[in-house]
């Protein structure tokens, strides 16, 4: 069929035969690689123990924002003690950390750590059972560890009130999903043809226009963008988060998606796209690292300074960029002290140069780092 013949790209005739112009995305290809040749150049100057720090974080930023695209949130700190554990990273405390958080750390720490492990039909069920272990998405039950069946209809993405829903996209019928996704994992699984940044953009798109799963199809299709931008990478370490910056763009991917989903088999702007993301992503884990190695010297001004593990776990939570103002009541329900002792243990660091009034204002004093300078 001809485009204005079909409604969606895999109604077309060619379907999946992936075009693209390459000497179109030469230069947005040569940006990346260039930036990451900067960052790597940058980790090569810090230590072992700077390095997992880093790849902490942006780890950390992956799990909770390929979440938060979906409209759900994590718990950071939760998020960090776990994958802390699985890589034997010291954090000091660790919080507490419930199923849900865990099985989406499972997923990415699977999709990157074991990158070159084969790809197959039973390895994404256990991913999208990791990601629903009650198998309820919300109030709905769903299918889980299996791929759709469209028992309730076809599968839609739709946004919209009742009655006044839009219609961004329909997947192909559940009947087609055993051939269709077959055809994915032998392309996934083989010498790949294709330069291999081009293929962790086809990857992410081939398997979220599928959208084989009830649920879970895009935090599964960017696990998969992971898996093959850190083959990619020749390396299992992430320095980088691209689904943070998908994130950051959000309403802009939603917009690539939806035009590239109803276009031809021409995906050359859906992969210029792709790599841009992928530059920005790249050129803001320079944050990422300047606030590892600004953590590493505040510690390093503060060494010798007698701290008690309260004061250690919120100085930590205000390094690793606490959301919204530090007063003394939350110090209390973060500690889990008495509101007295959270004023005590303030006073302490205000005293020793620590923290500092907040000049923000506001009903309740809030609290901020000072910077120390190092000894």
């Amino acid at each position: 069929m001809k485009r204005g013949e079909y409604t969606y790209i895999w109604q077309s005739g060619d379907w999946p035969d992936w075009r693209y112009d390459l000497a179109a995305l030469a230069d947005p290809l040569a940006r990346v690689s260039h930036a990451q040749g900067l960052l790597l150049g940058r980790l090569a100057d810090v230590g072992l123990a700077l390095r997992d720090q880093a790849s902490l974080a942006a780890l950390t930023e992956d799990v909770v924002k390929t979440s938060a695209i979906e409209g759900e949130h994590l718990d950071v700190a939760s998020v960090r003690s776990s994958i802390a554990r699985r890589l034997g990273v010291d954090i000091g405390a660790l919080a507490p950390v419930d199923r849900h958080v865990e099985g989406m750390v499972e997923v990415v720490l699977d999709a990157t750590c074991n990158c070159r492990a084969k790809v197959t039909k039973t390895r994404l069920f256990g991913w999208h059972a990791a990601l629903f272990p009650t198998g309820y998405s919300g109030l709905g039950k769903i299918s889980v560890g299996t791929w759709r069946d469209d028992a309730s209809g076809p599968m839609q993405v739709i946004s919209g009130p009742v009655g006044r829903q839009r219609v961004h996209y329909e997947a192909p019928p559940a009947k087609r999903l055993e051939t269709e996704t077959r055809r994915f994992l032998d392309w996934i699984n083989r010498q790949p043809a294709e330069p291999p940044l081009l293929r962790a953009g086809l990857g992410h798109l081939w398997l979220v226009t599928l959208h084989p799963f009830d649920d879970g199809n895009g935090r599964i299709a960017r696990a998969v963008g992971d898996l093959l931008l850190t083959r990619a990478d020749g390396s299992a370490q992430r320095f980088y988060s691209l689904s943070a910056q998908i994130q950051r763009e959000r309403k802009a991917y939603y917009a690539i998606l939806e035009e590239t989903q109803r276009g031809t088999m021409d995906v050359t702007a859906w992969l210029s796209w792709f790599l841009e993301t992928l530059h920005s992503a790249v050129n803001h884990a320079h944050l990422t690292l300047n606030a590892v190695l600004a953590k590493a010297r505040f510690w390093q001004g503060c060494a010798g300074e007698p701290l008690n593990p309260r004061q250690i776990k919120l100085l930590n939570r205000l390094l690793d960029g606490f959301e919204g103002k530090l007063t003394s009541s939350k110090w209390a329900t973060i500690a889990h002290c008495s509101p007295d002792t959270a004023l005590r243990d303030i006073n302490e660091l205000l005293a020793r140069g620590m923290l500092r009034k907040s000049a923000s204002g506001g009903r309740s004093t809030s609290y901020e780092l000072n910077e120390i300078p190092p000894r």
